[in-house]
């Protein structure tokens, strides 16, 4: 090979490795060959890298549907209505009539406390008020004083002699109209006839005050005397009534802490009644949740050992907020057939506030970061291009939330792997479900292969389109 050759073929390493493919420098040196071949080797490009594999995702659809504001927390149980019963006397306990778990109707004798003191006191008392009616008969019908005597004699008198002194002037007058007698004798007589008459007023008068001054004091004195048993006897009466201890309200016994034969003293309990057909959850709900909650609400209750939520409705709203845990209480109340629920239990309630009917709703897990702090969904249209949207949200619901705008029903939002995809990026939609087989339980044919187990299925994916 001469020198133009090789220079030739090192200015240009493809022609000389195609020269020499052709077997037109056979002839040159080995030095030559060597260097035409490390050039060639070195000018060689390298092959572009392999594209990028689309991300694998997982979707579904956006529906349509109804979803609710909740307004949820937790409380306790408490019954209906619950009474403790407690003397109002000290004595100790005769007899019991009903034991912790029974059921007792409004009314109902619970116990008796010791009475027989109190009746020994109530049958004396009895006998004052007796005692006491029985002065005030006597003092209304007993004899007239002495000098109501006298004085009722002086009215009877003086009105005598005024009668005798009127008959004697009409006599006088009489007279002096005949002229049989002087006009100074019918003024003598009009003189005496008043004077008579005076007599009369003045019998009158001390008779009223002798009958007002001390008649009618007896009759008061003994009349004061009566009421005055009477209400003793009233006080001692009461007195049994408190050793017998009624329920006013119907329910069960929760708690009976004294035994027969104890003391039973002023303010300590005998008897825990509740009622329960009814239970009422005290819910404690967080002060920036509450304003929607109103009285008649439909509410939820979950209670530990109970399969299914409870149903029933919002019967108190307080109206202030509890200054130590920032919540607002909430009552809500619930039917208890059978007393499942017991008082004193903890509960996790939720409340309905509101529905929205006919909502846009996707799941939770599809909701992304966005731009300037809000939120968005990744969309992915029929060639599997990932469509990055803002969306406003609504209310949530456990793991379902309303869009309010952003997406619209039956569009595919992305629900696993959207995290570091971007906008209008190409993705590969996964298929998670798994086909069951028609008859699981149907034995396989003698040397059949055997069918992959349920859990074997679920851990297979199956991309869409391969």
């Amino acid at each position: 090979m001469n020198t133009k050759s090789v220079g030739h073929a090192l200015a240009c390493p493809q022609i000389t490795h195609h020269q020499l493919r052709l077997g037109k420098l056979k002839h040159a040196p080995l030095w030559a060959l060597l260097t035409v071949l490390l050039l060639t080797t070195a000018c060689t490009k390298e092959p572009p890298p392999p594209p990028e594999a689309p991300a694998p995702v997982q979707v579904t659809a956006v529906t349509q549907d109804t979803i609710r504001r909740v307004v949820a927390g937790d409380g306790v149980l408490f019954p209906l209505d619950q009474y403790t019963a407690m003397p109002k006397v000290q004595a100790p306990v005769q007899k019991f009539y009903a034991n912790r778990g029974d059921h007792v109707k409004a009314g109902q004798l619970l116990a008796v406390l010791e009475n027989r003191d109190l009746k020994a006191t109530a049958a004396a008392n009895k006998g004052q008020v007796d005692q006491a009616e029985a002065n005030y008969r006597s003092t209304t019908l007993a004899a007239i004083p002495e000098s109501v005597v006298k004085a009722t004699t002086d009215v009877e008198s003086a009105q005598e002699q005024l009668d005798a002194a009127a008959r004697a002037l009409e006599g006088r007058k009489a007279l002096l109209a005949q002229g049989a007698i002087a006009r100074k004798q019918v003024d003598d007589q009009q003189v005496l006839w008043a004077q008579a008459k005076a007599q009369l007023e003045s019998a009158k008068e001390h008779l009223r005050a002798l009958t007002a001054a001390g008649r009618q004091e007896q009759i008061a004195t003994a009349q004061a005397q009566v009421e005055s048993a009477k209400a003793t006897f009233q006080s001692a009466e009461a007195q049994i009534t408190y050793t017998e201890i009624h329920t006013p309200i119907s329910g069960v016994v929760a708690d009976r802490p004294v035994y027969p034969g104890d003391m039973a003293s002023p303010g300590s309990p005998l008897f825990l009644i509740m009622d329960i057909s009814r239970v009422v959850a005290r819910i404690n709900v967080p002060q920036a949740q509450a304003d929607p909650v109103r009285v008649g609400q439909e509410a939820e209750l979950t209670v530990a050992g109970v399969d299914q939520p409870i149903k029933g409705k919002v019967t108190v709203v307080s109206p202030a907020t509890d200054v130590n845990s920032t919540t607002v209480q909430v009552w809500v109340q619930v039917d208890n057939p059978g007393e499942r629920l017991k008082p004193g239990a903890g509960v996790h309630g939720k409340i309905i506030a509101d529905a929205f009917k006919g909502a846009t709703v996707i799941p939770a897990t599809a909701i992304l970061p966005g731009e300037d702090g809000g939120t968005a969904v990744l969309v992915i249209d029929s060639n599997s291009v990932a469509h990055k949207r803002p969306v406003q949200l609504g209310v949530r619901e456990g793991d379902r939330v309303q869009v309010i705008t952003g997406t619209k029903p039956g569009e595919s939002v992305v629900i696993v792997g959207g995290m570091g995809v971007d906008d209008k990026a190409k993705v590969r939609v996964v298929d998670t479900t798994v086909q069951e087989a028609d008859d699981e339980d149907a034995t396989p044919e003698p040397g059949a292969k055997p069918s992959p187990t349920k859990d074997q299925k679920k851990g297979e994916a199956k991309p869409k389109g391969q």
